[in-house]
């Protein structure tokens, strides 16, 4: 009688080899720890410069996330630039036995060095920030309560504030607009031209200015060369080398109290003579 009992074949023929199938994995964003002892450990083979290298685009990323909500005036590239030295500091501070990765830590260290710079360049006080937020605020819950827009004493009311404070509140918080100077006018009269070669310049003299001084330098010169001799000289002595009445008198063997007296004269007829040419 046959044993009905088959023997089991061999592990080597039952075991059918699987097909190897190779996946390539996607490149994991942030180093593992070793990676990164190896960098903060005394001569380490990972620099800061390939750490840096890699999370670069993170920085212009969290940029670029705050850019959305910031006036037009602010430059992206100065908080692309606060933001880098953000990335530095996460990089040598970071811990990779922490339970949160480097790409989370490093959002979080840029977001705030680029809001610090924010806050540092701000004109607006926080303070009146503050108070801002708060009237928003009272303003969205009397919308809700009452179904329409609320009333300033209403909104004064609900932040419990006399007429007086809240007319105080309402000018530290009122609205301004910011021009950038450097952007090109949008008229066509502007020419291209930036704003800031559009503002009148207080401080700078006028064309017309600047001819009419030239034109009564030129009558002043000439109607000294018409003054008499005496006078021309004491003019000249004065006035270009610098010598005193006294010392004018000595060289015209007069007395000072003459010599002062023709240059009162010829000061006299020169101004004369220029408001009249001004008034004709």
């Amino acid at each position: 009688m046959k044993s009905a009992t088959k023997s089991a074949p061999s592990d080597s023929t039952a075991t059918l080899s699987a097909p190897t199938v190779t996946t390539s994995a996607p490149a994991n964003p942030n180093l593992g720890s070793s990676a990164w002892r190896a960098y903060q450990s005394a001569g380490g083979t990972v620099d800061e410069k390939e750490l840096l290298e890699r999370y670069l685009p993170l920085v212009r990323n969290v940029v670029d996330r705050l850019k959305l909500t910031l006036p037009a005036h602010v430059d992206a590239d100065d908080l692309y630039s606060v933001g880098v030295t953000g990335l530095i500091a996460a990089v040598r501070r970071f811990n990779p036995e922490q339970q949160h990765t480097f790409a989370a830590y490093a959002s979080t260290r840029v977001r705030g060095a680029v809001l610090d710079e924010l806050r540092r360049l701000d004109w607006f006080p926080r303070r009146a920030r503050a108070k801002a937020r708060k009237i928003k605020a009272a303003i969205t819950t009397l919308e809700q309560s009452l179904g329409r827009p609320p009333t300033d004493d209403e909104i004064r009311t609900l932040l419990c504030l006399s007429v007086k404070e809240y007319a105080h509140w309402l000018v530290e918080v009122r609205p301004i607009s910011f021009v950038a100077i450097d952007d090109n006018g949008a008229t066509e009269e502007a020419g291209g031209t930036s704003r800031h070669e559009m503002i009148a310049d207080d401080q700078a003299v006028p064309v017309h200015t600047t001819m009419e001084n030239e034109e009564m330098g030129a009558l002043m010169a000439l109607k000294i060369q018409e003054l008499p001799d005496i006078q021309r000289r004491v003019l000249a002595m004065y006035y270009h080398e610098n010598m005193r009445l006294g010392e004018i008198a000595a060289v015209f063997n007069l007395t000072e109290s003459r010599i002062c007296q023709i240059h009162a004269r010829a000061l006299l007829g020169l101004r004369a003579q220029l408001e009249h040419a001004r008034n004709r």
